[in-house]
């Protein structure tokens, strides 16, 4: 996908920091989500293209667009979820409503649709979760049936309910996953066609300015060439075909979320005096509400950005690490989210102060476009067959590459990272060995596992360049220091959680506590509060009290 160059992207991002400023205040935003109010001017802004035009990122330049790249989409969905969520999500909607287009669609079905989705600004609604399916795409029951004219395929009429849908009640164009005779396949729906209707706007826990709402089909004749394809039962290789950038536009919207409420706390801890000094200079405060979410954001970080960039240099697929990215990332926003409250003490739990709304939104992210029960289930199945297709040397290999790196450049965490996959491919094997994965617990807690190993790898490996990405507010050493903590955790966390895991399933587990390498993971531990300290001093440094 080709990208947008530095100084295009940082204007659209300066223009969308300046529009925010001007007119998403937080009392507009507790206004909207205490009334369940879709802010309609705000998203009619977002998608004009005389305004900010943030749609056209999704769009190829020949229909219209900007031609946005991975991380450039990743870039506008974090600073999106840094502004409000809910205004993310049904931005998100768009650029998600498009992909089957952008993916399946015909020359001629890209050229009608994608140039009037550019120049007339519309909302796009993906439409492919239903009341009874929810992540499971395979249990789908709407149905797409022939409609003959003189024994020739005129068009479809689409039966069934949709569940869940982002700017479902909004939308003016929608692309919705049906049951046709030859398969899954997906179709275009507008609005206003009979016996469409959108169902009311959910009373949700969060994200409360995105509309979301069911759909109701009954019996809607749509013509043959609004079969996206032109060819039945491509639905779900269309679907599977983006979810690696899909599911990574979710992460940075876990990514942005997260950060948003930890900049709250950060600068709260420094305002705030207790026992004579800021909350900002305590140890009991900084290393448990503050530090360790700041490492685990920008581990997710470093992780999102690889995959962006690697989808970006012509990779296709990446599910598993979209999967990776999309867990990660969200798991720490909410992590990060309940613990801002927490920072805030009684203040963060009345909505006077944005942290309680931040934490009531960005739990979504664990559960839209895929639960993160998924997500441990994928993570697992992808990284299993690698081990198994190397006989164990997968994650074993990827050890010897941080043991060269910890060479070459000490400092990075490499060296402990590599004890975090040496642990993290003996319990593995260990799970192969005794047969464990027949266990379902067992193959989530894997995945689980799985995505911290490799964050640990991912950030050492970023944190050892030359140069940062420009989305890194923290200069080498601060990074370093994260990455080194990072790894510390990830080491530990797969080498006592999978012994744990592994003793309390097999009937008679082997020595793994030495496989694993238990011993050198803890000795690796030494200098950590160190490193907590600077990275607490750092973090004070970058977001000052204002």
């Amino acid at each position: 996908m080709p990208s947008m160059d530095a100084v295009s992207r940082n204007l659209m991002l300066d223009s969308l920091r300046s529009y925010a400023k001007k007119n998403i205040t937080y009392e507009f935003l507790r206004e909207k989500d205490q009334a369940n109010e879709f802010p309609t001017g705000i998203l009619k802004d977002m998608h004009d293209h005389s305004k900010l035009g943030v749609h056209l990122l999704m769009i190829p330049e020949e229909y219209g667009g900007l031609a946005g790249g991975t991380y450039d989409l990743y870039r506008i969905c974090e600073l999106l979820a840094h502004i409000d969520l809910g205004i993310a999500t049904s931005v998100f909607a768009t650029f998600l409503g498009t992909d089957p287009l952008n993916v399946g669609g015909t020359e001629d079905q890209k050229k009608k649709w994608l140039e009037r989705v550019a120049g007339e600004n519309l909302l796009v609604a993906y439409a492919a979760t239903e009341p009874e399916a929810g992540s499971d795409l395979v249990s789908l029951k709407t149905r797409a049936e022939h409609v003959l004219e003189n024994g020739r395929l005129a068009g479809y009429r689409i039966t069934g309910n949709k569940q869940w849908i982002s700017n479902g009640g909004v939308a003016d164009l929608y692309t919705v996953l049906a049951i046709a005779p030859g398969g899954p396949s997906w179709f275009l729906v507008e609005r206003g066609m009979e016996g469409f209707s959108p169902n009311k706007h959910e009373d949700k826990h969060g994200i409360r300015l995105s509309n979301t709402a069911g759909l109701s089909l009954n019996n809607v004749y749509v013509p043959r060439e609004n079969l996206i394809g032109m060819v039945e039962g491509q639905g779900f290789l269309q679907a599977q075909a983006v979810f690696g950038y899909t599911r990574l536009m979710v992460a940075a919207l876990g990514l942005g979320a997260g950060w948003e409420a930890l900049e709250h706390a950060i600068r709260y801890s420094q305002a705030r005096i207790q026992a004579g000094g800021p909350l900002s200079d305590k140890q009991g405060y900084t290393h448990k509400l503050i530090v360790p979410h700041a490492v685990e954001l920008e581990a997710a970080r470093a992780y999102i950005e690889e995959t962006a960039f690697r989808l970006d240099g012509g990779e296709h697929g990446l599910q598993t690490e979209g999967a990776i990215a999309k867990y990660s990332a969200s798991e720490a926003g909410n992590r990060t989210a309940e613990d801002a409250i927490q920072a805030f003490g009684g203040y963060g739990y009345t909505r006077d102060f944005p942290v309680e709304k931040i934490k009531r939104d960005v739990k979504i992210t664990c559960i839209y476009e895929g639960t993160n029960e998924i997500m441990e289930m994928t993570i697992y199945r992808g990284r299993w067959q690698e081990h198994l297709k190397t006989r164990g040397g997968y994650y074993a290999d990827i050890a010897g590459e941080l043991d060269a790196l910890h060479a070459q450049k000490p400092g990075t965490g490499a060296d402990v990272a590599a004890f975090a996959l040496r642990a993290l491919a003996a319990v593995m094997e260990e799970c192969r060995v005794h047969k464990l994965t027949r266990h379902q617990y067992v193959t989530f807690k894997l995945g689980s596992l799985i995505a911290m190993g490799e964050l640990a790898y991912v950030f050492s490996r970023a944190a050892a360049k030359d140069k940062y990405s420009e989305a890194v507010k923290f200069d080498v050493p601060a990074w370093q220091a994260m990455a080194r903590i990072y790894a510390r955790n990830a080491a530990l966390r797969i080498a006592v959680e999978g012994l744990a895991l592994v003793t309390g399933t097999a009937e008679s587990p082997g020595n793994l506590a030495k496989a694993a390498n238990l011993d050198a993971i803890l000795a690796a531990q030494k200098g950590i509060i160190a490193d907590m300290d600077f990275v607490a001093v750092k973090l004070k440094q970058t977001f000052k009290a204002q």
